[in-house]
């Protein structure tokens, strides 16, 4: 049977369950249950634990933004500015490539206003948000994915579906709505790519 693998934050963590009930029987879906990719240079790690212990997938759905744009006090500047973060993108790409699986990037889902809300994963992080920043990151992924040719999962523009794009009481992570409108767009690119 085939094999996905899905890598990501939090937001993942919301719509992994659902994308792997969507797929049943298509093929086998693998996540973290306990950990979500945090920033690039954490997902980039984690990724490579999967590869070492389940070898090859054929495709990886994965996204990555508010870890990386998160200005976690006392720090100054994001975990990983644009730069950086575009640097460990190609690293990640690289290395789902090195693996032999397609790609599916997915873009960060856009926030209704500034803030800051604890992560609902058990890390004890405080992710700071911005939808300027979003968009930043986003534009700076989406050109990466254009060079690369990836498919991107637009996440941004879906939620965009909802006046208050799924948001729960936090202003971060998606309502279980959401969550299920999330997986049903990534099973479907999933399932082509398959």
């Amino acid at each position: 049977m085939k094999k996905v693998l899905l890598l990501g934050d939090s937001i993942r963590m919301g719509y992994d369950q659902y994308v792997k009930e969507l797929l049943e029987g298509t093929c086998e879906v693998y996540y973290d249950e306990q950990d979500n990719g945090r920033f690039a240079a954490y997902t980039l790690w984690q990724a490579n634990q999967f590869f070492r212990k389940y070898g090859k997938f054929d495709v990886v759905h994965w996204n990555n933004g508010y870890w990386d744009m998160n200005i976690e006090a006392p720090m100054a500047e994001p975990m990983h500015p644009v730069d950086e973060y575009v640097h460990f993108l190609k690293r990640i790409i690289a290395e789902i490539r090195r693996n032999g699986a397609e790609i599916i990037f997915a873009t960060t889902t856009p926030i209704l206003d500034n803030g800051a809300s604890l992560d609902n994963t058990g890390t004890g992080t405080s992710i700071t948000y911005s939808n300027d920043w979003v968009i930043q990151y986003n534009d700076a992924a989406k050109k990466l994915m254009a060079e690369e040719c990836i498919a991107v999962n637009d996440l941004y523009t879906l939620m965009h579906h909802d006046p208050n794009f799924y948001k729960c009481g936090d202003g971060l992570h998606l309502t279980e709505e959401g969550s299920r409108v999330c997986a049903e767009q990534a099973a479907r690119m999933i399932a082509e790519k398959l």
